[in-house]
Formats: structure tokens, C-alpha cells, sequence
């Protein structure tokens, strides 16, 4: 573990990310907080995804490159890098999406301040081409397990947790929310809040191939994942019926906007 008591390991994972990840990066670079390491886990890209990010560990060392020795998926590429982490605190941010400038620091002044182990921020949105929309989600001060069950509003690469509580819950399969899983997990197991900064501090890359842009697919995922965590049949099919109802009424605000897929 690393010395400073806020050092942060930021995970990225991959895969044939060659037109995106550069933004990515460089809104990490650009951090007013610097006390960072980078771990980008190459998914066997196909593209100059490896080139790209070797060029950057080149110039910055507080930028690694894992590769792995088979394409592994999102879950299996993020719990790699949550091994190499060196950091007191946890990231997230996916080779498509970027973070403002201070992000960490308002996120980590935000933390202490809440005395949170587990916060999340609000998001602003950008289409596949990367030019800024005009919508963006706002986010509650605080969420509970309960909450949570009937609405995911958590964007993974919005949170910063304890590195301790990361380790304990490593991601699943990619055949559903995995880090919708997690999230729970922590809450319920911990009889923790997450708490919610409401600021756009993350730009949210979207796309129609993504998990959450195929409505279908995810309702399914979302169903896998109250299984997952153990709930009952009757329990799961209540929480996804709420859940369905909220996903609908956000979809339908994101299509007031021209961003529906």
C-alpha cells in the first residue's frame, strides 16, 4: 500500500479502445489532484489500443500497462488491476468515458467531509463522437441497499471506495451488472450509505453497444444480478419491476434530448 493516506489507484480497462482512450487518459493527467497511479488493463485489443497506451507509460510513471494473456471481459480485465493497486482508494473509469479536472479532489474533500467509504458523483453525457450534450444526472446525497435495489444510480466510472472494500467483493461475470452487483454487495453486507456528490464530474461516453444502451439486455442483466446477490424469485421480479419503471422513465428523459439509441 502506499504511503500517502489518500493515494489513489484509478483502473481502466481496454479493449480496442484506440479512438477513445487518449481523452480518457489525458482527464486523468489532467487531475488537479496527483497523487495517482494509472492501471490500464489491455483486453488483447486488436487495434493501437497497446500501442497508444505504451506511450503514455512511457512519458508518465505513474501510468501501467497490464496485458492479459487472453481476452478476459470487463469484470475479469477490472479485479487484475484491483490486485496491482497500490492506492488507499479505489477508481473507476472506462476507456470511453473522462472525468473534469477536479474530480478527485472535490471527490476526495467530499469523502472526508462525509466520512464515506463509498462515494459516486453526478454525470454529464457525451455522444459516441465525444461532443458535449446538454443533459446530465443528478444524483442524491446519499443511497441505501434498499434504494439502490430500485434504481442503479451509481456510474461505475464516477466512484472512489476504499481500496478494503474492493478487494473483498471482486467483480463477476459479464453476463450481467457487475459492478451493479458489487455496489450492493458493499452496502448490504456492510450496512453502509453511499453517498452522492452531486456535480457532473464525469462524462459519460454513449454508446448503442453498451450494456446499458440495449434496453432488453439490460433489464435481463439487471434481473441476473438480483439473483446473483441472493435474492428470492419474488424478491427479484418486485425490485425489477421498480427498476423497470425508473429505467423507462430515465430512458425516456435521455430520448427528450436526442441521446436515446
Amino acid at each position: 500500500m502506499h504511503a500517502s493516506p489518500d493515494f489513489i489507484s484509478i483502473i481502466m480497462p481496454a479493449y480496442n479502445a484506440e479512438r477513445t482512450i487518449s481523452v480518457s487518459i489525458n482527464s486523468v493527467i489532467s487531475q488537479t489532484w496527483q497523487d495517482w497511479e494509472l492501471i490500464i488493463i489491455d483486453d488483447c485489443s486488436t487495434d493501437r489500443t497497446a500501442d497508444i497506451i505504451c506511450k503514455y507509460e512511457s512519458s508518465d510513471t505513474r501510468i501501467r500497462h497490464i496485458r492479459n494473456s487472453r481476452n478476459s471481459g470487463v469484470a475479469s480485465s477490472r479485479n487484475t488491476g484491483l490486485l496491482q493497486a497500490q492506492g488507499v482508494w479505489i477508481a473507476f473509469l472506462d476507456s470511453d468515458d473522462c472525468w473534469e479536472p477536479n474530480k478527485l479532489a472535490l471527490q476526495l474533500d467530499f469523502a472526508h467531509h462525509m466520512q464515506a467509504n463509498f462515494t459516486f458523483t453526478g454525470s454529464a453525457f457525451m455522444d459516441q463522437d465525444g461532443r458535449r450534450l446538454s443533459h446530465q444526472l443528478n444524483v442524491p446525497l446519499e443511497v441505501t441497499f434498499h434504494q439502490l435495489l430500485k434504481q442503479n444510480i451509481i456510474s461505475c466510472s464516477s466512484v472512489l471506495v476504499r481500496t478494503e472494500l474492493m478487494l473483498r467483493y471482486p467483480m463477476g461475470a459479464d453476463h450481467m451488472h457487475e459492478d451493479f452487483a458489487v455496489w450492493l454487495q458493499i452496502l448490504r453486507d456492510n450496512r453502509l450509505k453511499a453517498y452522492g456528490l452531486n456535480q457532473p464530474l464525469l462524462i459519460y461516453r454513449l454508446s448503442a453497444s453498451s450494456k446499458s444502451g440495449n434496453k432488453l439486455k439490460a433489464a435481463r442483466m439487471t434481473f441476473r444480478v438480483y439473483r446473483y446477490i441472493g435474492l428470492s424469485y419474488p424478491s427479484a421480479f418486485y425490485y425489477w419491476c421498480w427498476y423497470t419503471v425508473r429505467s423507462l422513465s430515465k430512458y425516456r428523459k435521455i430520448k427528450q434530448f436526442g441521446l436515446a439509441q
